[in-house]
């Protein structure tokens, strides 16, 4: 019988699969577990911190937290400090929402080079994930990043803004410091494939062509007239405008203090240097452009700790249409891999909902203890988990600290963030 589910993670493939899961049965009971203190993982590390539009989605969320019926434990890793087999010992269901948190490797000789990032722990950085928070990363004048999908325009464009663009974005006070301090002047964008197959969507790559000192500049030899036939039709509209922008991208004479170029056909062969970066050679160059930093930003997977089930080589969990056993389901990035947009994820865990829901619907099985036992366990080990009441204390915290309109300043060091399980417990 199915009367108890925990969901692992709290980002929007783990809500939204709550969200669906508790309107078909609203006498679910739902325990949302994060490793983190904070909820809403790629929404508030992910998203760029100047896309408060899509951000509000944790309007939804918030509402969600204040059924009864679901619970937030925050600070609480599954696989080293609670075991899988233990989760799935208490509850009727368990659901993987994980996402996928490990940058794929730059396997090109230098990529050990002081200056080299991967686009997780730099995002990290900006967005205020903890885990970044010392990263400290040495931010020349000329910058590359590897890659050309959203994250890599993401980079760009926050690299490219001035302070006044970002006043209302809640990019962290340390790395907007950083980053007006570089004096970017240069900023390269690579591909190893062309315009058509660049994964940058229309509405990101539109932006970057009205920033007040950013010019994007590529050769017109890069770009085809058209785009080829057989596509999707989606797709097509999509690659169309994303050539027409590229094309008038290409026709500006403008002068602005930084240059986007856009390096197509240009894959990354071999980063230089004494022990830092100086230089990236590329296909087709005759020479490596001069860079001090590189950020590589060609994807992620998932990297399960403990007894979670182990990624596939395509860095995936692997799993039969959100199944991965009885009992035990997979959504978001560690189901999919990490593509697609918010609404992506909100359609996709409706699915697997679904799935899970028709599974138990004939099952009689006796229900598990679920919150009980957990708490039981969670007190008998001595592990104190912070309450979605601690979340809303970080985020008044986090609010009052904001500069003149901004939305908040976050809080980006764990010892800040655990200051507010010891007054939590202090207070109980």
């Amino acid at each position: 019988m199915l009367q108890h589910v925990a969901i692992v993670g709290s980002g929007p493939s783990g809500l939204f699969c709550a969200d669906a899961l508790i309107r078909q049965n609203p006498a679910l009971k739902i325990d949302v577990i994060d490793r983190l203190p904070t909820p809403y993982g790629l929404v508030r590390f992910g998203v760029a911190p100047d896309h408060q539009g899509t951000k509000a989605v944790t309007r939804q969320f918030d509402r969600l937290f204040t059924n009864p019926n679901i619970r937030f434990l925050g600070r609480l890793e599954i696989g080293t400090d609670l075991p899988l087999g233990v989760l799935q010992a208490h509850y009727d269901a368990v659901v993987l929402a994980v996402g996928a948190h490990q940058d794929r490797p730059l396997e090109i000789p230098g990529a050990d080079l002081a200056g080299v990032y991967g686009s997780m722990a730099f995002v990290g950085w900006y967005n205020g994930h903890p885990d970044f928070a010392d990263l400290n990363p040495q931010l020349s004048n000329s910058i590359a990043i590897i890659g050309q999908g959203n994250v890599a325009v993401d980079i760009a464009r926050l690299l490219a803004k001035t302070p006044a663009e970002l006043a209302a974005s809640d990019l962290c006070a340390h790395a907007a410091a950083a980053i007006q301090a570089a004096g970017i002047t240069d900023i390269y964008m690579i591909g190893r494939r062309g315009p058509i197959e660049a994964s940058f969507t229309s509405a990101e790559l539109a932006e970057l062509g009205k920033l007040e000192r950013l010019r994007p500049v590529l050769r017109k030899s890069d770009l085809p007239d058209s785009i080829p036939a057989g596509l999707d039709p989606n797709e097509a509209k999509v690659k169309e405008r994303n050539l027409q922008l590229l094309h008038e991208y290409a026709s500006r004479t403008d002068e602005k203090p930084v240059t986007l170029h856009f390096l197509f056909h240009s894959a990354p062969l071999e980063l230089v240097g004494n022990g830092r970066v100086e230089g990236l050679h590329v296909a087709g160059g005759t020479r490596p452009l001069a860079v001090g930093t590189v950020i590589s930003a060609i994807g992620y997977h998932t990297a399960p700790k403990g007894d979670l089930p182990a990624a596939a080589s395509n860095g995936r969990l692997p799993n039969s249409d959100g199944l991965i056993a009885p009992g035990l389901y997979v959504v978001g990035w560690a189901k999919r891999g990490p593509s697609g947009t918010i609404p992506t994820n909100r359609s996709e865990a409706k699915a697997v909902a679904d799935r899970l829901l028709a599974d138990f619907a004939s099952d009689a099985a006796p229900a598990k203890l679920g919150s009980a036992g957990l708490d039981a366990w969670l007190k008998q080990q001595g592990i104190a988990v912070l309450d979605f009441a601690a979340w809303k204390h970080i985020e008044a915290a986090e609010i009052a600290a904001a500069r003149p309109g901004a939305p908040r300043e976050k809080l980006a060091r764990w010892a800040d963030l655990m200051a507010i399980q010891a007054q939590q417990q202090a207070q109980q």
